[in-house]
């Protein structure tokens, strides 16, 4: 099983081979998955410090008191995610199929091959 910090490593070196073979779907896959593991390491805002009035509207006293410190998700979560994202595309894929929407659904499954890849 790889660490939390592996799999983003892997992720951004395969945007940056995305990028530069210009490679559209695996870029927005790969950029997509990176933002949900963003998502889930976002704090939940009912730890943020209370807000004080005074010359800024909404901002806590003192410098840096205003600072949350992100999650830390564990690797089997981050797994999680990734496999969440694939199943995603392929319940997708199955509607778009059933749709009659051939080239969404081709799109979907390209994606789905960047991610099993990994």
């Amino acid at each position: 099983m790889r660490t939390v910090d592996e799999w983003k490593a892997t992720l951004r070196a395969a945007l940056k081979d995305a990028l530069r073979t210009r490679n559209a779907h695996a870029t927005a896959v790969l950029r997509e998955t990176l933002a949900a593991i963003d998502n889930a390491e976002a704090p939940d805002m009912s730890v943020a410090p209370e807000s004080v009035g005074g010359g800024i509207a909404g901002s806590a006293g003192g410098l840096g008191s205003g600072e949350v410190s992100r999650l830390l998700l564990s690797p089997e979560a981050v797994d999680s995610l990734i496999q969440r994202e694939i199943q995603e595309r392929r319940d997708a894929v199955a509607l778009y199929v059933q749709l009659g929407k051939s080239e969404e659904a081709r799109v979907l499954t390209a994606q789905v091959d960047v991610l099993l890849g990994l």
